[in-house]
């Protein structure tokens, strides 16, 4: 539109004024892309196995997500790819010994309460893929321990042995096979190597703002260093804390969701270190030997309170009495 009286301040103009031609199904496709060496990972060491749990849930998740939307008369949205996206990153978390029930359980589950109770994409207010694994670890804690389920595997499982024996097991995994994922763990939410290149990839592609993962990674690494210091033959290093487990697929993948985590530069950065710090404190203290769903969980309920953490009007009155 033309300028009001000839200056260019006063130009009005409809929004939006700048558009970037991100999409929410570009960004879905995005996130998968970069999952895909951790799904390779996966693949390499468990197998066929892997390949079960993550086709099996994400198509379930798809075809409960239709349903509902049909029930609700609502368009359909498959074609963006987020139901996918959320079945994949629930068939990470889930062991591959998971029998098919337990999976298709958990992915219908994620869809229905993690997202649909809400109103469907963008909606809800926790990380949808969490919420099926909470349920599935609550009712069959058997079946989701590692330990337990995957007694035939040759790997064993780092953050187990660290909760039942102390830190002195950790010394005989070195970093490489851990960054290669030589440890039992979640489908895929174990390959730290792998989890990393994604993290590269989405950061580098501005899928995800640096603030969440980065801050997440620091809450884990400061609590586990204090934790250390205090008693190095009690608490584990914090390099252990992070590339053991989920640590690094929740800072990436998991805190980053969308609907349940804050906007703005400092709600981000608080609310990624109180999940660092939770993932550190649930570890230590708690029975789950992991501990990340759970402190993005508990995280994600702190997402309104750090969003009124807002920057101060430009211009605005600052002083009551200027209002008399």
């Amino acid at each position: 539109m033309k300028p009001i009286s000839g200056s260019p301040v006063l130009t009005v103009s409809a929004p939006s004024h700048v558009h970037c031609g991100r999409t929410i199904r570009n960004s879905a496709l995005e996130t998968i892309l970069a999952l895909l060496p951790a799904i390779a990972f996966a693949v390499w060491h468990y197998q066929m196995q892997s390949v079960r749990v993550l086709a099996l849930s994400c198509t379930v998740a798809v075809l409960t997500e239709t349903a509902s939307l049909f029930v609700m008369k609502r368009e359909i949205e498959a074609d963006n790819y987020t139901t996918i996206l959320s079945g994949l990153l629930l068939g990470m978390l889930l062991p591959p010994s998971a029998p098919w029930w337990m999976v298709a359980t958990g992915s219908g589950l994620s869809v229905i309460i993690g997202r649909m109770i809400f109103g469907g994409l963008g909606s809800s207010p926790l990380c949808a893929p969490l919420v099926g694994w909470a349920i599935l670890t609550v009712s069959w804690p058997d079946l989701m321990d590692f330990n337990i389920s995957m007694l035939a595997s040759e790997l064993t499982y780092p953050l187990g042995q660290l909760k039942n024996f102390g830190p002195t097991p950790l010394d005989g995994y070195s970093i490489e096979k851990l960054l290669l994922g030589y440890q039992l763990g979640g489908n895929g939410a174990a390959q730290a190597g792998a989890i990393i290149l994604g993290g590269i990839f989405l950061l580098a592609r501005r899928t995800v703002r640096p603030d969440i993962p980065l801050s997440f990674i620091c809450g884990v690494a400061v609590a586990a260093t204090i934790w250390h210091l205090a008693d190095p033959l009690k608490y584990a290093s914090p390099v252990y804390h992070l590339l053991c487990g989920s640590t690094l697929f929740g800072a990436f993948f998991l805190a980053t969701d969308s609907s349940s985590s804050p906007v703005g530069h400092i709600p981000m950065i608080c609310y990624g270190l109180t999940a660092g710090v939770l993932v550190v404190i649930i570890r230590t203290y708690g029975i789950y030997p992991d501990g990340v769903p759970f402190a993005v969980l508990l995280a994600n309920l702190t997402t309104p309170l750090f969003d009124k953490i807002r920057p101060k009007p430009f211009g605005g009155v600052t002083s009551i009495y200027l209002r008399r």
